[in-house]
């Protein structure tokens, strides 16, 4: 489901524009002087963020691999599906009012003011930073994959999918950062409205795979487990002579 996340990030990445496009833009350096110095600024910038969903894929595929051994497998999955549905539902200005909510207001304070003080810095180390931080902020993209997350298969697995969404964002954040206005405002807003369709697919997804229809790749069954395989064998049986 790596590829899953991928597309899903780089359609996502349209909403990224809208609501940390303001961030990329307002980085610190200027576009004269070393080339080098200013682009590979901006991609440390977003590696940060790219290392900020990986490591919160990892705590999501802890969580994922934690349900798995109660036997929660399929459930999960579909679990994973219709949170998603219900992720999509929720407007995106309720998810700082979510974060507060779970007490989260304190740390993302913090967080704001320590990106307040790294725009004030050009260093390298300063920018990769302010990408780790960005990962941070609200966002119900973000909360939107590591929904799906969540069945990824183990921590390295829900580790990789979080990564390879935060790669699909990478592209067109990237380029904005670099360019500017990269997309025209209209086309923002087109993408940004398909984001909860890709969204809902996604979901449909995790419920198929979920619902061990017996499909390759697409819906394996996923209940036969090694104390089922071991139940299936025929006993052996001894005779004395």
């Amino acid at each position: 489901m790596l590829w899953a996340g991928f597309l899903f990030g780089l359609l996502g990445s349209f909403h990224c524009v809208g609501m940390c496009g303001a961030i990329a833009l307002a980085l610190p350096g200027q576009p004269g002087g070393a080339g080098w110095r200013f682009g590979g600024g901006r991609l440390l910038y977003n590696l940060g963020r790219v290392s900020t969903y990986a490591t919160l894929g990892a705590g999501a595929g802890l969580l994922g691999q934690s349900l798995r051994l109660a036997g929660l497998q399929q459930s999960l999955s579909i679990a994973s599906g219709v949170l998603i549905l219900l992720l999509v539902a929720v407007p995106e200005r309720y998810s700082a009012r979510l974060a507060g909510t779970l007490g989260l207001g304190r740390p993302l304070a913090w967080v704001k003011t320590t990106l307040a003080r790294l725009f004030q810095q050009v260093s390298p180390g300063a920018l990769y930073a302010t990408g780790l931080l960005n990962g941070l902020l609200p966002c119900g993209l973000v909360y939107l994959a590591l929904a799906g997350a969540l069945s990824a298969p183990g921590v390295a697995g829900a580790a990789a999918y979080m990564a390879c969404f935060g790669l699909g964002t990478l592209p067109l954040m990237l380029g904005l950062s670099l360019s500017g206005q990269l997309v025209p405002l209209g086309w923002r807003i087109r993408m940004r409205q398909a984001v909860p369709y890709a969204a809902a697919v996604l979901a449909a997804l995790f419920i198929v795979r979920g619902l061990g229809l017996g499909i390759p790749y697409l819906s394996p069954q996923l209940g036969a487990g090694p104390a089922t395989a071991a139940a299936a064998q025929p006993h052996t049986v001894h005779y004395c002579h």
